[in-house]
């Protein structure tokens, strides 16, 4: 579907604002409100699941300096690179995989999507701070992750769920199928904004960024499972969240802020890429590990 994408870019030149904002705005909510209506997460699974994202996004985070502050890269260069060290696609490209993995446990996929959240709230805060954000204060912050749609969808199915309250099926339906239309728009997006990406040199910050991404993190990830004794479906999801390429919104951030646009945009490419092999293998260890 990936490469689809890429293609149809370059045949059709496809309008990728419209593209993402469909993505962003209206299949993303959809399937967030759909995976957690139909899950049975406890309120101990969900505060496992915090827990291990705090832990590992705050380690993720001091490798990521470590790496920074050992090769001597400036500052524009270290936040460009910590952010793509850092933040993961778990909205186009990790939901998908994830509703593929986890087609007949709803479960699995419930946990990518408080995870995807977690990623949007550290790149509008972690993210945007470290892209020198004086020129965005903390009430435009506030103000961008209010807009969020995923948001309200989030509460909405949460206070179904514990409410136990039926949605009635002329509204539930629509909204079943805007979510099974999410992993093919998601992936056909993602195609179609790497279809005119190029790497000529591949630069020592790049090398890192993808080794720190695909490699590191769900090294840093199986620690802290074993740590927290976690095990099952919330092991499996977590391990494998771990592992997906470099968000899209690092490139975004270094191009506004004007910290290396290219290596970012690398960092994107090169992990997308090595993903395939690099997200199947971790697929493949969380059914042996867990």
């Amino acid at each position: 579907m990936i490469g689809a994408g890429a293609c149809l870019h370059r045949l059709l030149k496809l309008h990728l604002a419209t593209l993402s904002a469909i993505t962003i705005n209206f299949l993303l909510p959809a399937v967030c409100f759909v995976n957690i209506y139909q899950s049975n997460l406890s309120g101990r699974l969900v505060g496992q699941t915090l827990l291990f994202l705090m832990l590992f996004n705050v380690l993720l985070i001091l490798v990521s300096m470590l790496f920074a502050k050992a090769n001597r890269f400036d500052s524009q260069l270290s936040a460009t690179f910590k952010n793509s060290f850092v933040l993961s696609n778990s909205g186009n490209y990790g939901l998908p995989v994830s509703e593929l993995v986890f087609v007949a446990n709803p479960a699995g996929t419930a946990i990518q999507v408080i995870v995807s959240i977690f990623q949007n709230l550290l790149t509008f805060t972690y993210g945007v701070y470290n892209s020198i954000s004086a020129q965005s204060s903390g009430k435009d912050l506030i103000q961008k992750m209010m807009r969020l749609p995923v948001i309200y969808a989030l509460i909405f199915a949460i206070i179904l769920r514990w409410t136990d309250t039926k949605v009635p099926d002329f509204i539930w339906q629509p909204i079943e199928n805007a979510s099974k239309a999410f992993s093919a728009i998601a992936l056909i997006t993602l195609g179609a904004q790497v279809a005119y990406l190029k790497i000529t040199h591949i630069s020592k910050p790049v090398v890192w960024a993808a080794i720190g991404r695909l490699v590191i993190s769900p090294c840093i990830a199986l620690l802290i499972i074993v740590l927290l004794g976690l095990s099952g479906t919330v092991a499996q999801a977590l391990f494998i969240a771990s592992s997906f390429p470099t968000s899209r919104n690092s490139a975004l951030l270094a191009l506004e802020h004007d910290n290396y646009p290219d290596i970012a945009s690398q960092a994107v490419l090169l992990t997308t890429i090595f993903s395939s092999v690099t997200v199947a293998t971790v697929i493949y260890l969380s059914k042996i590990f867990f």
